[in-house]
């Protein structure tokens, strides 16, 4: 196949490139026609199908996959917290491999070719076909745009690929503001659904449809409305004060499309209730009961919500909206199942996470009529939130493995937690997810796993609809807001009164909801009960699908932390019974913490420091977080790489004069930590 010269867009120098004028010697990202010629709707298809896996979130390579997207939240942390936690420890950098636009290129790229053999009908094939396809790569365009938002705010917007000209390229280097990148990302969801098949295109849901793109535009405009409410006046927003968009020709006297941030905040808040009320009415009906069981022998009934995730196949249940299947014959698997099976890669659950869940009567651990017991793991799950309950593995449980012998398979029973076996699968907190896993054995453990990937699932549509309405009128009784949130609680295998939000509003105490980030907004803890569980029933529904971080961003929740440092914990260890199953046949413990005088290598965290396992405080010594995770305001976007604004300034050395400039609080210069 003849190689295809084909320009970079935006200087795409994280790819290694020493200059504006470098050529990037490569074929786009399927090989399949020469010179880039496509005159047939299956080699579009074809394309498509392997940006898909460079740009949608899956289960990865040896990893716990999506399933462990939420770490480094209060939701999950494994032993080694990310350096955004400490101080002095993220660094500008001369590069940044997060500012990356080759996947745009590439989307760009078959765009282009795809809409040109559409409008001159050069392209053969089913033209139902041909528009979703091309529908499919608008998508992919919003999608990538929307990462590299999250990422960065402010960006360079551009539709094409671009010549290999030094001028052309600087030319479009010019950051937008963060809320007209969102803007654009919705205009171009927009785009993509007049193309996209709206009865739907793919009956197994693995590809791209209308309905997803609906519920992306719900979630884009979700995360914008709520970062301009959260960080208005801050250099994160344009006018802002400090705001560097201000200090660029271009940028100097930018006006906002409805007239100021707050009103820019509403329009996109109503947005995205308009968005996923869309998703919301088609499939409140068809979302999957949690029966608030595991099947512990071959011959109990399965629990479809359980199994909604622990499955290869999720084409049969309609609120998965896209998911990714994984074959053994094509060579694509993962190792979730791997990573379930054992202590998932030693990505753990948070104290705070478990404690955040509401008891089965609906109300929280401090005003039930269950009393909360975290004298065991096993007790911490009793009585609790249905979706805790099947989630969390604790001793007691069966895991019913299946295909392992010619009775259909056995169940053994769930081992006590592995906390100091160290490695990649250990329980570093002590509790951790069953989440994702199928438990069968047919599926291959040792060649690799083919669990499947949900990418959009359309409770998400409720939950977006509840926020956004209720941001937009602080009334609980308007719209769909009480509806919605009832049925996402139903569904979650809620009964009677725990199925009302009111039965956890009107005892709700923010004075004790100390284990939740999403409690906090620009450093105070809320006031609104109403809103605050909101956040807590997002927060209990979405476990582990990878989308809390977005959420700790764009609520501004992590402020609290530069005045108080967070000791993240696990389960309670000391002064329980689970300190004793760590003894050794003689009876002699296997723990050893920091100045325990044993003389051994600590496996666990000090009970002078707490009775609950704090996961990054085992080794004192030569350790950054001993002290806690703190938190630094530039932490909240990613500095610009360096390299990329000396190779845009005019005179290739001055990062002042490129039109690019750098995120607020982070400096010029390579190596220098954040400023605040």
């Amino acid at each position: 196949m003849k190689l295809h010269r084909f320009s970079i867009s935006l200087i795409a120098l994280t790819l290694g490139l020493s200059s504006c004028s470098d050529w990037l010697e490569q074929e786009p990202l399927s090989q399949i026609t020469p010179d880039g010629f496509v005159d047939d709707a299956d080699k579009v298809r074809a394309s498509i199908d392997a940006i898909y896996t460079d740009i949608m979130p899956t289960h990865s390579g040896w990893t716990a996959g999506i399933y462990g997207f939420d770490n480094n939240t209060d939701n999950q942390m494994s032993n080694i917290p990310d350096n955004k936690f400490g101080t002095g420890l993220w660094l500008v950098s001369s590069t940044n491999d997060a500012w990356s636009w080759r996947n745009l290129r590439n989307v760009n790229y078959w765009l282009e070719k795809a809409l040109s053999g559409y409008s001159t009908k050069t392209i053969k094939g089913d033209e139902v076909a041909l528009k979703q396809y091309i529908g499919e790569l608008y998508f992919l365009r919003a999608y990538v745009y929307f990462d590299l938002r999250q990422k960065f705010g402010d960006l360079p917007i551009f539709t094409s690929t671009l010549p290999d000209d030094e001028g052309a390229l600087v030319a479009v280097a010019d950051r937008r503001p963060c809320n007209e990148v969102s803007r654009f990302v919705i205009n171009t969801l927009d785009t993509a659904m007049t193309y996209l098949k709206k009865d739907g295109f793919s009956a197994r849901h693995t590809r791209i449809s209308y309905d997803a793109a609906m519920l992306l535009k719900s979630r884009v405009a979700l995360y914008e409305a709520s970062w301009l409410r959260y960080f208005d006046g801050t250099p994160f927003v344009p006018n802002g004060e400090g705001w560097p968009g201000a200090t660029k020709e271009y940028n100097k006297n930018y006006k906002y499309p409805t007239g100021s941030a707050a009103k820019e905040s509403e329009y996109f808040y109503g947005v995205a209730a308009d968005a996923s009320e869309y998703v919301a009415e088609k499939y409140k009906g068809m979302l999957v009961t949690n029966t608030g069981t595991i099947p512990q022998s071959t011959t109990d009934p399965d629990n479809p919500y359980f199994s909604l995730w622990g499955t290869t196949d999720m084409s049969g249940t309609p609120e998965i909206l896209l998911w990714r299947e994984y074959n053994h014959s094509l060579g694509v698997v993962n190792m979730v199942e791997s990573s379930v099976q054992e202590g998932n890669y030693a990505i753990g659950v948070t104290r705070g996470f478990v404690e955040t869940y509401l008891m089965k009567d609906g109300r929280p651990r401090y005003a039930s009529s269950y009393v909360y017991n975290d004298q065991t793991t096993t007790d911490a799950v009793k009585d609790r939130d249905p979706r805790l309950t099947i989630f969390i593995k604790v001793p007691g449980q069966k895991n019913l493995f299946k295909n392992m012998n010619s009775s259909g398979g056995f169940a053994i029973d769930e081992p006590k937690p592995e906390i100091i076996k160290g490695g990649d699968n250990f329980y570093s907190t002590g509790y951790t997810l069953r989440k994702g896993g199928t438990f069968d054995k047919a599926i291959g453990l040792g060649s690799g796993c083919t669990n499947a990937a949900a990418l959009f699932r359309a409770t998400e549509a409720l939950l977006n609809y509840m926020e956004a309405k209720y941001e937009l009128t602080h009334n609980i009784n308007d719209g769909h807001i009480l509806e919605y949130w009832r049925t996402v609680r139903e569904k979650a295998g809620f009964k009677g009164e725990a199925i009302d939000p009111s039965t956890t509003i009107q005892v709700t105490d923010m004075a004790k909801e100390d284990g939740d980030w999403g409690a906090y907004s620009c450093g105070e803890k809320l006031t609104d009960v109403v809103l605050y569980n909101i956040r807590r029933e997002r927060r209990s529904e979405l476990i582990a699908e990878g989308l809390r971080w977005m959420d700790l961003q764009r609520w501004r929740s992590l402020d609290q932390l530069m005045e108080t440092s967070v000791h993240i914990e696990g389960m309670h260890l000391w002064n329980t019974p689970m300190q004793n199953w760590y003894n050794d046949e003689n009876g002699k413990t296997k723990l050893a913490f920091d100045g325990d005088g044993s003389g051994r290598t600590p496996n666990v965290s000090s009970p002078k420091l707490s009775e609950y396992m704090r996961p990054h405080e085992v080794n004192m010594t030569n350790n950054s977080f001993v002290g806690g995770l703190t938190w630094h305001m530039a932490h909240y976007l990613q500095p610009l790489p360096i390299k990329q604004l000396i190779l845009t300034a005019s005179d290739h050395a001055s990062p002042e004069l490129s039109p690019l400039y750098q995120n607020p609080y982070w400096g010029t210069v390579a190596g220098e930590p954040a400023k605040k």
